[in-house]
């Protein structure tokens, strides 16, 4: 009878036990983003919390914060460090601004279009850069997404990139973009997304860089009328997940993390690639006036942001030899 006791003891400890290891497995998490809930970033975000909840057979769920509803990108950084926001769609914009190798990809002109920025964000050389996340950032890397390339939206006529001078013309507030909009002579003006189009109805602002996703879903045009074709720079994403949550994870659960997740950032990057030339033809089709800019028209600032840059990150040339095999027939 005794032995009985013992064993009905042990099979209940052990069954408590497994109980136990399945509650820690499963997870709640939340995944913060500064887009609204229409962008398409945000709707790959819950494309994947869907996936994830499916695949795990509910065990697992995550929550999607667009918006800035957890903060801006820089606060959602500190709650990632800290372990109490497990999972982000962020700007390369902010990672650049703790691990400044991130820099190089936003070196100008260091693609040509939208199809190159595609290619060259899923080459060995750029996932390299998740490297350096772990101990420089506390985050782990799963994989990139984009905007489309950027350009320039201003409330005055810009002829060409000089005309820029003495403007201020709202950026993302991160390094590589203000280094090379003061090259250029701009002032470069810090302002998260959802303040941009009272900035321009109030002349706070003269003129935006933007990609033209954003420009057509936030109305832009409506406040700025002119528009400056340049695609001077790629506009990345980076999907990333807590370093100290990730180190909780099982080794199965983080490979269907990684899986689901990079799938998503995939569906990102062609979303971009493929919408860019119908996004153009449709604000062509807008009464606002066009201009065209290329390389040349910005080689001086391009010449001093190299001087910077080139020091700072590293990676550059990497990132360059691999655009330049991308180029080879």
């Amino acid at each position: 009878m005794g032995y009985f006791r013992k064993s009905l003891a042990s099979a209940v400890a052990v069954s408590c036990l497994s109980l136990a290891a399945f509650a820690v497995q499963a997870k709640d998490f939340r995944l913060g983003l500064i887009t609204p809930p229409s962008h398409h970033w945000t709707q790959a975000a819950q494309a994947f919390a869907d996936e994830l909840n499916q695949a795990s057979n509910g065990k697992h769920s995550v929550a999607i914060f667009p918006a800035q509803q957890l903060g801006n990108e820089a606060q959602m950084v500190q709650q990632l460090q800290a372990g109490s926001l497990d999972m982000a769609f962020l700007t390369i914009a902010e990672v650049s601004n703790r691990v400044p190798e991130f820099g190089a990809l936003y070196a100008p002109y260091l693609v040509d279009n939208v199809d190159e920025a595609a290619s060259l964000l899923k080459t060995d050389e750029a996932k390299r850069l998740f490297d350096l996340l772990p101990q420089q950032a506390g985050l782990i890397g799963i994989g990139y997404g984009m905007a489309g390339m950027r350009q320039v939206m201003s409330r005055v006529p810009v002829e060409s990139p000089a005309d820029l001078r003495g403007k201020k013309l709202r950026i993302t507030p991160f390094e590589p973009i203000r280094d090379f909009y003061n090259a250029l002579g701009a002032a470069p003006t810090p302002l998260p997304l959802p303040a941009v189009y009272d900035a321009l109805a109030n002349r706070q602002i003269d003129a935006i860089d933007m990609d033209y996703d954003s420009i057509l879903i936030f109305k832009f045009y409506e406040r700025a009328e002119h528009l400056l074709i340049s695609n001077h720079m790629m506009f990345p994403m980076v999907g990333v997940v807590s370093a100290r949550v990730w180190r909780t994870l099982e080794e199965e659960d983080k490979a269907l993390i990684t899986e689901l997740m990079q799938a998503q950032l995939d569906g990102v990057l062609e979303t971009f690639r493929l919408q860019e030339k119908d996004q153009e033809a449709e604000l062509r089709a807008l009464n606002i006036m066009i201009t065209e800019a290329s390389r040349e028209h910005f080689a001086e600032s391009i010449a001093a942001w190299e001087a910077i840059w080139s020091e700072k990150a590293q990676s550059l040339g990497a990132l360059r030899d691999a655009v330049n095999r991308l180029r080879t027939p």
